[in-house]
């Protein structure tokens, strides 16, 4: 691999942005097309769909065949809440492939007894948020129904672009939430990228029930995630 191009990989690995190493079979020259700089034809389809699949594969334009090696950050799931919906979330997160973490400054709910082997931080979010960041490949789930808890996140999470962002709460209690988020200066098409009220529409009473919609909605997300 030319030294060059694997400085650019090593580079988008550590900043956490998604990329495809594009192996001409035929010459043996190789180029990294970063997320977002798209390419035309048949190769920037092929890219796409490697992009969103995360796999890798092998791929023959006109006569020349090309390797197509996809590098996607392992996307993560930042719950605010330590409720019954997030205790359920975590094993199907955990199946699905996702790393989840808990954010939630109510020490009485957030413990380590009640999540163990997940990440939790029992602080405010804006605390955890300056120091771990979000990002593209985040997905930020609001569900403590409290406003000084949700809104920061939720904003924070509009503002860096992550693939999912859900809030619990009412269609009345997304209003004002709407509001508040307006007088913050969050932009109207931003907060139109709020799944609230959150998860897939599957009639989920439970819980449980709530959890799988929700992951079945990030999951849907994260697929179909707009690449440009």
């Amino acid at each position: 691999m030319d030294p060059l191009v694997l400085k650019k990989l090593n580079q988008a690995r550590n900043e956490r942005k998604a990329c495809v190493l594009v192996t001409n079979l035929g010459d043996g020259r190789d180029r990294l097309v970063l997320e977002g700089h798209m390419v035309e034809g048949e190769l920037g389809e092929a890219i796409t769909k490697a992009l969103l699949t995360g796999k890798s594969t092998t791929v023959q334009i006109s006569e020349t065949e090309f390797f197509l090696n996809a590098h996607l950050p392992p996307p993560s799931i930042i719950v605010i809440g330590a409720v019954h919906i997030t205790q359920a979330m975590v094993p199907i997160a955990k199946m699905a492939g996702y790393d989840l973490e808990v954010i939630d400054p109510r020490t009485a709910f957030a413990t380590q007894e009640r999540f163990e082997g997940t990440p939790v931080h029992a602080e405010w979010p804006e605390d955890v948020l300056a120091e771990n960041p979000l990002d593209a490949y985040c997905a930020l789930a609001a569900v403590t129904h409290d406003p000084k808890i949700d809104d920061f996140p939720i904003a924070e999470a509009l503002r860096r672009s992550c693939f999912y962002v859900g809030a619990l709460g009412s269609r009345k209690t997304h209003g004002k939430r709407v509001e508040r988020l307006l007088a913050d200066g969050i932009r109207q098409e931003q907060i139109d990228r709020i799944k609230a009220p959150i998860g897939l529409n599957i009639g989920a009473a439970s819980p449980q029930e709530i959890a799988v919609a929700v992951m079945a909605e990030i999951i849907d997300a994260f697929r179909n995630r707009g690449l440009s």
